[in-house]
């Protein structure tokens, strides 16, 4: 369990955000069952990639399905990138590969990726391609990356190539299009790749509480408001990749957790979760300034998103 999201761990005192469940109007999900799982992945790699969403989903994943491997049967195998959850009985992997623009970028420390300038090579997805192209199950995401600001491209792979700066939304474009390159040849027979949709951000409560002045701190309630939408899920990004998956619909299932998702103001660890960075005594008397609005407390709302992704299956 990672530290960012062990929201109980780190003081939320309520646990009401851990067990709500998605209900569809006109049928029914599956409800989950860890063995038919672990057999539905038997002599499989499960691999996660993506941003650290989809590391949160992926640490889900793993929290749902461990519980019954005995512990001298599964193993943690940290290795740079790739972090690899095995289970010996079913000769199984579930994976996580750090890829936050799918594309090379300079943000591929899955540690060190802070820069003031990100830079990606957006035709070349060849990097992270050859870790995950032997994996049987793929789960993609990216999003919140294209959303903070310009992008320079370095097309060439010479050493003093001149980059172009193009806005967050264009870059994406050039990279969600290398990436279905990718996915357009994947024989669905033998690969299933899925791509999860924008995971919404809860920034301003004045959304769903007009005239308020704060943000997802201190809820504890999802937003009853049926069709609710607020800023953090961009439309023209969302629809630009949708344009992109809908060519590729005999070869990618999409995971749309979006609209569910929008209702869960209270699923963000907000103040409960570690920082990184020692807080600073005005950030303490307001903390609503350093609320984390934008992951996910765990257990809680990846949760679903992975009973989806059972269904799926």
């Amino acid at each position: 369990m990672s530290d960012q999201l062990a929201c109980h761990k780190h003081g939320r005192p309520d646990l009401g955000y851990q067990y709500w469940r998605w209900q569809p109007h006109n049928c029914n999900l599956k409800r989950w069952n860890v063995t038919e799982m672990w057999e539905k992945l038997r002599g499989k790699r499960l691999m996660f990639v993506g941003d650290s969403l989809n590391r949160g989903q992926w640490i889900s994943m793993v929290c749902l399905l461990q519980s019954v491997i005995p512990a001298d049967k599964r193993s943690m195998s940290p290795n740079a990138d790739l972090t690899i959850f095995q289970a010996e009985e079913y000769n199984a992997t579930v994976e996580f590969l750090w890829a936050p623009l799918l594309v090379e970028s300079n943000s591929d420390d899955p540690v060190n990726h802070r820069t003031s300038d990100r830079i990606i090579r957006p035709d070349s997805v060849l990097k992270h391609a050859s870790i995950w192209e032997d994996a049987d199950i793929l789960i993609f995401n990216s999003y919140l990356w294209w959303r903070q600001g310009p992008v320079k491209l370095l097309w060439s792979a010479e050493a003093n190539s001149v980059c172009e700066e193009v806005d967050g939304l264009g870059a994406m474009e050039l990279a969600m299009g290398a990436w279905a390159d990718w996915a357009s040849k994947v024989n669905p027979l033998k690969k299933q790749v899925f791509f999860v949709t924008t995971s919404p951000t809860h920034l301003w409560s004045r959304e769903w509480k007009p005239e308020s002045e704060g943000n997802c701190y201190s809820e504890k309630s999802p937003i009853d408001s049926e069709g609710y939408w607020g800023s953090g899920s961009d439309l023209p990004t969302m629809s630009m990749v949708e344009k992109v998956l809908s060519k590729l619909s005999s070869k990618v299932s999409v995971i749309n957790i979006t609209q569910l998702s929008e209702y869960r103001k209270d699923g963000h660890p907000s103040i409960y979760r570690k920082f990184w960075e020692p807080l600073r005594p005005e950030q303490l008397s307001n903390p609503t300034s350093y609320s984390d609005c934008i992951h996910w407390c765990l257990p809680g709302v990846p949760d679903v998103w992975n009973e989806l992704l059972f269904q799926f299956l």
